[in-house]
């Protein structure tokens, strides 16, 4: 049998190559094999770090009986959905209206239209082996049935209702803040019960709108969250970096994949919550994310790899859960109880066979014995076996991590972050744009054939455009620039949002669109910041419209639970602010002092220039003159500038007079 995965570019795929399925990537050879034999499509959806589909490989896709059935009467198809968010997103909406509920891995059952009449997630072997059986029954005897239930489907797919535009004004963010209020988890921090999801986004939109209103409400969810995921089990004590979300309500057992879409903005939301608050605890997160993402994830060539992986050998937590007698092995018997007691490891366990997550409910009273203490363990658990990573280089999500990581360095004045946030917008800009065009991913240099879709064109230039005001390198604008007039030709819906695809994409059963904001932004919020900031750096109405457009198409979403439009919601917090534009002309210390300050306001919706008078390149800075030969700072709420200020309090009493 042929192994036709083995030159694929996604680490899931060619974690089944060697099953013994006849497995195929998605394409039209696929789906002409299966016209040519009249048999059904079997389309399996998942990634790498993912626990289920794991065990659902192990059960059913390393099993010579079910290899068998499916290669006698299915072409079997396997997609990585982090690779093909697309096809992804057309049949987990289709599975989550047949079964009303979706994840990974999922299963459908498709003609070679590729309309599914079948959709489900994850199925035991006993159960999958009789589903097949059914299915093929059905496929042989009530083919008319089944076709007519697949086209059915495909055009109620096609034809979901478009989402109702709704303005996001004013009434409409304190609207969202105070909802979201009603749902904060008070006693343990976040959103609703278990399982709980980190709610980066909400976070970033609660921060901004505590910014321009003060209200000590939507600063104290930030705080309540923040420091329940910091000193819960979700957050690694020793070497830094979140699990993909928690699978009780106290965020005591994580489960152990860390994406690094999570770490990107959750790195971010913990530098604006330090901003907001001073508080170390916000600061020590924010670097040790950061430091995550770099030693952890950094790539060869410079980009940030996926994600670590759920399990280790195939166990969950192998590599992160921890008993007495092993703190005590390590530490001796003293420190090993001390340990235990700081970290909340039990003799019963917190987590599964008597083994605990490590949390820190409390900072250890002696700081040093502490960091002492956390090398040890670190170095100890460095021995263990280690979790896979998926090293495939997604375009949206090393934008999230070149947007934390400049953000970061230039806030707290890290060049390290700042070089490796640089590295990585380099080559992703040189590798996966091919004609103007991106590319979804690669892995080891080898770009995929994948085309990106609208979030890979709003997170890449979040980040390019957070590193161009971070280093002052007009590179990053410039290319920002010709990202966004691609996905304003290419993507746009008729109601000023963006769909997911470009319109010259390769056509699925429907052109997906998803205006709710998850795990990541959605394209549309994500292209909604990037126009909003770009056409703030740059004085363009254009670019400033298309974003106002695209946040309001969200507005439906952000009304019926503002949960699921977090980005659009602090998107239309920094519309809120005018938006405010700051041009730092001159150099020297004062220059320096200026620009600091900007970097530490808070106010929603900086847009940030300095450098040189006239500097080419930066439209802020152009008739922008020194004053009296030094350093001047120009604001500017809504295009419309006040007088430019020269000393440090007068700039930080204007950007507050912003908010």
């Amino acid at each position: 049998m042929a192994n036709r995965l083995s030159a694929a570019t996604s680490p899931y795929l060619l974690q089944h190559q060697d099953n013994p399925v006849d497995w195929q990537e998605w394409g039209a050879d696929a789906f002409a094999e299966a016209r040519r034999r009249d048999v059904p499509v079997l389309l399996s959806v998942g990634y790498s770090a993912c626990h289920w589909c794991h065990v659902m490989a192990h059960e059913s896709f390393e099993d010579e009986q079910v290899a068998q059935v499916l290669n006698a009467g299915y072409v079997a198809v396997k997609v990585d959905r982090e690779e093909r968010p697309d096809v992804d997103a057309v049949y987990m909406a289709a599975t989550t209206a047949l079964t009303g509920h979706g994840g990974w891995p999922m299963t459908a059952i498709l003609t070679a239209d590729g309309e599914p009449f079948f959709c489900g997630t994850y199925f035991p072997r006993e159960q999958f082996l009789q589903l097949l059986d059914a299915v093929s029954e059905a496929w042989a005897g009530r083919r008319d049935d089944v076709r007519a239930s697949s086209a059915h489907i495909a055009a109620a797919l096609r034809t979901a209702s478009a989402p109702s535009r709704r303005n996001i004004d004013v009434p409409a963010l304190d609207a969202a803040a105070v909802a979201l209020g009603r749902g904060f988890d008070r006693l343990r921090g976040g959103f609703g019960g278990a399982p709980k999801f980190p709610p980066s986004m909400v976070l970033e939109f609660l921060l901004r709108n505590h910014a321009r209103t003060g209200d000590p409400s939507a600063l104290e969810m930030v705080a309540g969250s923040c420091e329940a995921m910091a000193r819960g089990g979700i957050y690694d004590q020793l070497a830094g970096g979140f699990a993909r979300y928690a699978v009780d309500a106290d965020w005591v057992v994580p489960h152990f994949e860390k994406m690094l879409y999570d770490n990107a903005q959750l790195a971010r939301v913990y530098l604006h919550w330090w901003k907001a608050s001073g508080s170390t605890l916000a600061e020590r997160i924010a670097r040790e994310t950061a430091d995550f993402l770099v030693r952890d994830l950094g790539t060869d060539e410079g980009g940030f790899a996926s994600a670590l992986d759920a399990d280790t050998n195939g166990v969950e937590g192998l590599t992160y859960a921890w008993t007495p007698g092993e703190l005590r092995e390590v530490l001796g018997p003293e420190d090993g109880a001390r340990a235990a007691e700081l970290l909340v490891v039990t003799a019963d366990g917190t987590f599964e066979h008597g083994t605990s997550t490590l949390q820190l409910p409390r900072d250890a009273p002696d700081a040093e014995w502490w960091g002492r203490t956390r090398m040890r363990l670190t170095v100890s658990r460095d021995q263990r076996p280690q979790p896979h990573r998926d090293d495939k280089v997604v375009t949206s999500w090393n934008g999230l991590a070149i947007a934390a990581l400049a953000d970061i360095g230039a806030v707290l004045q890290e060049p390290s972050y700042l070089l490796a946030a640089a590295r990585a917008a380099r080559f992703v800009v040189d590798a996966h744009v091919e004609e103007g065009r991106l590319r979804r991913s690669s892995r080891q240099g080898r770009v995929g054939a994948a085309a990106g879709v609208a979030d890979d064109y709003g997170n890449l230039c979040e980040g390019l455009l957070t590193l161009h005001q971070a280093t002052g390198d007009p590179h990053w604008l410039e290319v920002s620039g010709q990202l966004l007039d691609v996905a304003l030709a290419h993507f746009g819906a008729d109601d000023g949002g963006f769909h997911d695809t470009a319109d010259d994409a390769e056509q699925l059963v429907t052109r997906p669109r998803g205006i709710s904001d998850n795990a990541e932004p959605s394209g549309q919020s994500a292209l909604a910041g990037a126009l909003l900031t770009y056409g703030a750096l740059t004085g363009s109405p254009r670019h400033l419209e298309a974003a106002g457009a695209a946040v309001d198409a969200a507005g439906s979403v952000a009304a019926r639970d503002p949960r699921f439009a977090g980005w659009a919601l602090a998107v239309a917090e920094a519309r809120a602010a005018g938006p405010l534009q700051v041009a730092v002309v001159g150099e020297g210390p004062l220059a320096d002092e200026l620009v600091r300050v900007v970097r530490s306001s808070r106010s929603p919706g900086i847009a940030l220039a300095a450098g040189a008078p006239d500097a080419p390149g930066l439209p802020l800075l152009a008739g922008r003159p020194l004053v009296d030969d030094d350093a001047a700072a120009y604001v500017c709420r809504g295009f419309v500038c006040d007088r430019p200020v020269t000393a440090v309090e007068a700039l930080r009493a204007a950007l507050a007079s912003s908010a």
